[in-house]
């Protein structure tokens, strides 16, 4: 799966997109049309260098995705009010922030005061103040846990989960270098390792190991630093998603397990007109078209690359069984030729015996003394009569 830089979140009855300085709110109007809003997002790290360094732009970055998120819900749900009760505009901008500052609140009371009180209200029983930290943090992810399973259960944010799901098979089968079609996209997965779900559940799981540490007397510093810390430790959550969105390996998919087993209650299975809203919003603000050629060229070299290994590894395999087979008949040929020669010298009597004693030779020169003895040729009557006229 490749990286392809596109995010988003569900909002009513649609999805919205995002893509660097893009974005895009697709909405299923009450009269099933599908509307579509574009625009543009001007992020301060643009403008301030340092707001992009490790820890830092993932603040930024909650914040950014936090207020857009709020905005893009407004304008969705614009849609099913505007009828029954119009809105100015100023007035609607300062009822989000509103909401946005009280939903801040409520949030930080609720996973970080909250369980923090338990754990102290706990003190004479667990003394120590890690082992504390550690029963504050098992506290926090169990309350966030409720909390989705309940939320989950409201008719209303079933369909915002559904859609949640249309959000993620989008980006998957775009990332999978599938074209965005409805029966592509239902093939694929609701869950994704860059989710806000997973990030929220690696906040509660890094706040564990910053609160296990802070080991002060005072009830009340330790309630400010926890809350002083929030950002931070929203920072390091970043880093982990933004890291685990971009690899590929077996400690993150292990690492990343608890965020998509809780995507399981935050995202649902999309009918095909959730799953079209979500392609509309990905075809506004991101060519995923080139983006699958580039992903087809790069899966094409990769197997290539292989191709060629392969061949080289058979080459090899070649030569070695040709050198052996050679070595063997090369070696086969010597024996052969060693045989004949042994056996041509026996026939000639050419054979040589070396290392022998002095009375072993004297007795082989006797013999051969007979041998030529009696292998001399007779003499014939031309050699008699020849013999006698000599005479």
């Amino acid at each position: 799966m490749k990286y392809s830089g596109i995010g988003g979140q569900a909002v009513i009855e649609g999805v919205m997109m995002k893509n660097k300085d893009r974005y895009a709110v697709a909405v299923r109007k009450p009269d099933h049309e599908i509307e579509i809003r574009k625009g543009k997002t001007d992020s301060i790290r643009d403008k301030y260098k340092f707001m992009n360094a490790p820890i830092i732009r993932g603040v930024v970055s909650f914040v950014e995705s936090l207020v857009m998120g709020t905005r893009t819900l407004n304008y969705s749900a614009s849609f099913y009010e505007e009828e029954e009760n119009p809105k100015d505009e100023k007035k609607e901008s300062l009822l989000m922030g509103l909401v946005m500052v009280i939903a801040i609140v409520a949030a930080i009371g609720i996973f970080v005061v909250v369980p923090f009180l338990i754990s102290e209200a706990l003190s004479n029983v667990i003394k120590p103040l890690p082992l504390r930290g550690l029963l504050e943090g098992i506290i926090r992810v169990t309350l966030f846990v409720i909390y989705v399973k309940l939320v989950s259960l409201m008719e209303d944010i079933k369909r915002v989960f559904m859609y949640h799901g249309a959000e993620h098979k989008c980006i998957n089968c775009v990332e999978n270098g599938l074209e965005l079609t409805v029966e592509n996209v239902k093939k694929q997965t609701t869950v994704h390792k860059r989710c806000g779900t997973s990030f929220m559940l690696i906040v509660m799981f890094v706040s564990i190991l910053f609160f296990m540490f802070i080991a002060l007397d005072n009830i009340w510093l330790r309630m400010v630093l926890r809350i002083l810390l929030v950002p931070v430790i929203a920072g390091v959550a970043y880093e982990f998603i933004h890291f685990a969105g971009n690899h590929d390996n077996k400690v993150i998919d292990i690492l990343s397990k608890p965020g998509l087993w809780l995507q399981g209650l935050t995202t649902k299975e999309p009918d095909e007109e959730m799953i079209e809203v979500a392609i509309a919003s990905v075809d506004a603000v991101f060519d995923w078209k080139d983006f699958i050629v580039h992903v087809d060229e790069e899966d094409v070299k990769e197997e290539s690359v292989e191709q060629v290994e392969e061949k080289n590894v058979e080459k090899q395999n070649k030569k070695s069984k040709k050198k052996t087979k050679k070595q063997e008949t090369t070696i086969v040929e010597k024996e052969v030729t060693a045989t004949k020669d042994t056996t041509s010298l026996e026939a000639d009597g050419d054979i040589e015996i070396v290392g022998l004693d002095a009375e072993d030779e004297e007795e082989d020169e006797i013999l051969n003394a007979l041998d030529r003895f009696f292998e001399a040729p007779k003499p014939t009557e031309y050699d008699e009569k020849t013999e006698d006229s000599d005479k």
